[in-house]
């Protein structure tokens, strides 16, 4: 039996992994062997994602001490045996279970927390691992801005790059 000054401890750390992402996946580990946890926790280190089994008193305990993220949304969640992933990127951990589920019918998602965003229940886990990154999104929206650019210059363009060079010329002489 655990101490409180150890389970304080314990509670601690967490706060402090909670902190440090804005990426947590709750996931049921409960019904696998050893062998799969061990293939599953080498599948995260692979994917850059911790995994870690907490006791759900001790999460809970965590989730209200860090100040100024609301997580009421997966509290309810924390039953059974809970596996806690922390992640950079929102999609990871749901294409890493996804993928693990191929071969097994565990882990199960629980629910994830994602910048701010809440997701319960399995049933999300297609579409958690459809999310893009950060990085994608920026990616898409200057393709968005760049389109209306290249549409322009390229139909002044049209006529062997004549229109560039009368536009600039006409240009050039209003200013003189």
């Amino acid at each position: 039996m655990a101490t409180r000054k150890e389970k304080d401890q314990a509670i601690d750390v967490l706060v402090e992994e909670i902190k440090a992402t804005g990426v947590l996946y709750l996931a049921d580990t409960s019904s696998m062997d050893a062998e799969s946890t061990s293939n599953l926790r080498r599948a995260c280190n692979k994917a850059g994602i911790r995994m870690k089994v907490v006791k759900n008193t001790l999460l809970r305990k965590a989730m209200e001490r860090v100040e100024g993220r609301d997580y009421s949304g997966i509290v309810p969640t924390l039953k059974g045996q809970t596996s806690i992933l922390f992640a950079e990127k929102g999609n990871a951990p749901a294409k890493l279970i996804k993928d693990f589920r191929k071969k097994d019918t565990k882990p199960a998602l629980k629910s994830a927390w994602i910048d701010e965003a809440v997701f319960v229940g399995d049933d999300q886990l297609v579409m958690l691992s459809n999310l893009k990154g950060r990085e994608e999104l920026i990616g898409d929206i200057i393709a968005l801005l760049q389109s209306p650019m290249k549409n322009v210059i390229s139909g002044l363009q049209g006529s062997g790059g004549h229109k560039i060079a009368g536009l600039v010329k006409a240009l050039e002489e209003r200013a003189a």
